[in-house]
């Protein structure tokens, strides 16, 4: 059973009940805001899946009022996958005129492939869902599902559909409950790296010390180290060939400034993203309740609106306290996404070599390299492309013993370079590279064009090939890790009572990437690192069947996430 939620123009909402193939089966139902919480209240314990255009807009109201849902079909998310896939290329949804579910939701984030119409690190443009609920909402919803059904493999699209929606859940859940932080251990944790707090704009002590003997080193007594410009030119200045100041390059100079620069960065970066200030804005009432973004990346990972949720530092994970007779169940995928290669592309050699131990070192004991260094930078560089230094002297190596899996990766960036797309796992597909990219790969093979013409294209194409390379292995693995979060909620949700609240059941309260939080009341702890361990087996069988591959876990029990590392 269906129960599709739209909201109504004045202010109220409209419940229209549907079969399995979208059908209406009895009238809407048109009802106020307290009328609609009572109605999912007395609705949810049959289990039906609610459909709505945005949960990151609609469930915090029932969260709000203790009304949590086991099941939803995100109308927003599931309309990004099914419009792009090529599972559904011949769908009417995928051909249809772009319409008010395709409205530009992404900007640049972090990182963008040169080329990209969208990228491995995107957020919306508004910082909200970008989607109003409005009245078409059912009709948006059959289209989904006769897309799903007509596509090349539906199990596979339904199980991504179910994994993104219960991951929105999921996030919005995480962000009602918030993670545990004493601001009084956070303050400790700044002082000991900065010294005192000082007012806002002015160098702690530590900073200021540093800064002091910068200047002492460059010869420079009004150099603001804050400012890259300025500390370019200071470098320059005292005799250092530099373009940049990015801390990987400043480690291979050797010159008395470099050690208290590179310290410098450090706490400065420290100060900016996690320091007083950012304590005083996030922590509320002893929790940091950060804004996930699901399906916020291109991939499929999540990003983070605000407060950094996405990169907390180990600096300050200290301050990260369960709550008294709570205690933390910490969970980390070991070598994920090689694990995940070693599945795509059915390479049973390389999933052996990950067999109940860590898979760089099964990897060493192979025979392949003669470290387990070596071995993680090999592999690196295989996902990400890496062909020259110390990857691009072992890949062939790896590529030796196990040719399944780097053959996967070496296709999937031709296939980029060329400018076509790549497919998940479940069925999330890249996106094409922008009109530039064809403009630039166009101009190389037009009869006047120059030696640079030439270049730049392959260039761009050899940078694509990369982005389309990761692609298929960074998503397949955000694909498992919707799958564990999910089995993992669901588990925690039977091992006690349906309408438990966070301040008396275990919970999810962190999220990244390959790694969960789970707060929980001590007497429970054990049987939540279990039901998180076999989580992680759950999802590697919804993934890939029966194929031999371990997703193994380190799990840790611990009262503060520092502990856990």
């Amino acid at each position: 059973m269906y129960e599709v939620v739209s909201q109504s123009g004045g202010g109220g909402f409209v419940v229209a009940t549907c079969d399995r193939s979208g059908h209406q089966s009895q009238p809407s139902r048109s009802l106020s805001t307290a009328e609609f919480l009572e109605y999912v209240a007395r609705v949810e314990p049959a289990g039906p899946r609610w459909v709505w255009a945005d949960t990151s807009a609609l469930y915090p109201l029932l969260l709000e009022h203790g009304i949590r849902v086991r099941r939803c079909h995100d109308l927003r998310l599931c309309h990004v996958i099914l419009r792009n896939s090529t599972l559904t290329l011949d769908s009417d949804l995928a051909r249809q005129a772009p319409n008010r579910w395709d409205s530009a939701h992404r900007r640049d984030a972090d990182h963008r492939a040169p080329g990209a119409t969208a990228t491995l690190f995107d957020l919306d443009e508004t910082g909200s869902a970008g989607v109003s609920i409005q009245n078409d909402d059912v009709g948006e919803f059959v289209s989904q599902l006769t897309a799903m059904a007509g596509s090349c493999d539906p199990a596979r699209l339904r199980l991504l559909l179910a994994a993104e929606s219960v991951g929105a859940l999921i996030a919005a859940e995480m962000t009602r409950a918030g993670l545990p932080w004493r601001t009084e251990v956070h303050d400790r944790l700044l002082t000991a790296e900065l010294g005192p707090r000082v007012a806002y704009g002015v160098r702690p002590e530590r900073l200021e010390e540093l800064a002091v003997a910068i200047r002492t080193h460059l010869e420079d007594p009004h150099l603001n180290p804050d400012s890259p410009s300025d500390l370019l030119r200071a470098l320059q200045r005292g005799g250092l060939a530099v373009t940049s100041t990015r801390a990987w390059t400043l480690q291979e100079l050797d010159h008395p400034v470099i050690e208290p620069l590179l310290r410098y960065k450090k706490l400065y970066r420290l100060l900016s993203a996690n320091g007083w200030s950012w304590m005083d804005t996030w922590i509320v009432n002893g929790r940091f309740h950060p804004e996930y973004v699901p399906g916020g990346v291109v991939t499929g990972r999540w990003a983070a609106r605000g407060g950094g949720a996405l990169q907390l530092p180990k600096q300050i994970r200290g301050a990260v306290v369960a709550d008294e007779g709570w205690t933390f169940v910490v969970a980390d995928a070991a070598q994920l996404e090689p694990r995940i290669l070693a599945a795509l592309s059915g390479d049973l050699v390389m999933a052996g070599a990950g067999r109940g131990t860590d898979l760089y070192a099964g990897i060493v004991a192979n025979g392949v390299v003669d470290t387990r260094a070596h071995a993680k930078v090999a592999m690196l560089g295989a996902m990400y492309g890496a062909t020259t230094g110390e990857s691009g002297r072992l890949l062939p190596r790896l590529a030796r013993a196990y040719p399944r899996a780097i053959g996967l990766t070496e296709s999937a960036a031709r296939a980029g370079e060329r400018g076509e797309v790549v497919t998940t796992r479940l069925g999330r597909s890249s996106p094409t590279p922008g009109q530039p990219w064809h403009d630039a790969q166009a101009q190389a093979y037009d009869p006047g064009a120059t030696s640079s013409d030439e270049k730049r294209a392959r260039s761009q194409a050899r940078d694509w090939g990369r982005f389309t390379r990761n692609f298929i292995v960074q998503g397949s693995a955000a694909e498992w890790a919707l799958c564990w979060m999910a089995e993992v909620r669901k588990q925690l949700w039977l091992l006690c009572e349906t309408d438990a609240g966070f301040d008396t059941a275990p919970h999810l309260v962190f999220f990244l990437h390959d790694e969960i939080i789970v707060h929980t009341p001590i007497a429970l702890s054990a049987r939540v690192a279990i039901v998180v361990n076999e989580a992680a087996a759950t999802a590697g069988r919804l993934l890939f069947g029966d194929f031999p591959v371990d997703f193994m876990l380190t799990v840790a029990t611990v009262d503060t996430y520092a502990e856990a590392k």
